[in-house]
């Protein structure tokens, strides 16, 4: 019987050299700074660590079929969640030009999500969402629809476009608290 648990997802996590902007953001307003390094989850809960090599044969075979593409990380979203709290989240597009007034169009890492989610379908808590599966990279937190809106103004006039390849996802894994830390065990690449 499998099962899965939050010990442990499928990410994709932006090359570190692209981090800076990014922390600066979560390290003041996002309350899992600690625990996740910056990352779109693909699949949340997921295997336990000790089932990855099975299955990451099984993803590796789906990822051999994909070719890398490009990400941009431009606009800012959130999720509403009960009592006035929210997630808010850079969104993650394919570029369609060169400069900072970057016009995004949707990118194919809902497809690659679905692709991978095929092998595990009982590990669906991303995609059981009224608009389904929404790749994001959270940044922070906000309480009542003020802050939000006062934390969504800034950050959008502050930041500038961040632009990296996809050509790879990660299986990652934490141990209980207090060693909570999320780290890499396997890196799977595409074709």
């Amino acid at each position: 019987m499998h099962h899965k648990t939050y010990q442990t997802a499928v990410v994709i996590i932006p090359p570190k050299e692209i981090w800076t902007s990014i922390q600066s953001i979560r390290r003041q307003h996002d309350a899992n700074y600690r625990r996740w390094m910056p990352h779109i989850t693909l699949i949340y809960p997921f295997r336990p660590r000790s089932e990855f090599e099975v299955v990451a044969d099984q993803l590796a075979a789906i990822c051999q079929t994909q070719s890398p593409f490009s990400v941009c990380l431009k606009p800012f979203g959130y999720f509403s969640h009960h009592r006035s709290r929210y997630t808010i989240w850079l969104d993650p597009k394919s570029p369609s030009g060169a400069s900072d007034k970057i016009l995004c169009r949707p990118n194919p890492i809902v497809d690659l999500q679905t692709e991978l989610w095929q092998t595990v379908p009982d590990c669906n808590d991303t995609r059981r969402f009224k608009n389904g599966f929404t790749p994001h990279l959270s940044v922070g937190q906000a309480t009542g629809k003020s802050e939000l809106d006062y934390l969504l103004s800034q950050f959008q006039q502050e930041w500038k476009s961040l632009t990296f390849s996809v050509s790879e996802v990660q299986l990652i894994w934490r141990n209980a608290p207090p060693n909570d830390i999320f780290q890499v065990d396997k890196t799977i690449t595409f074709s």
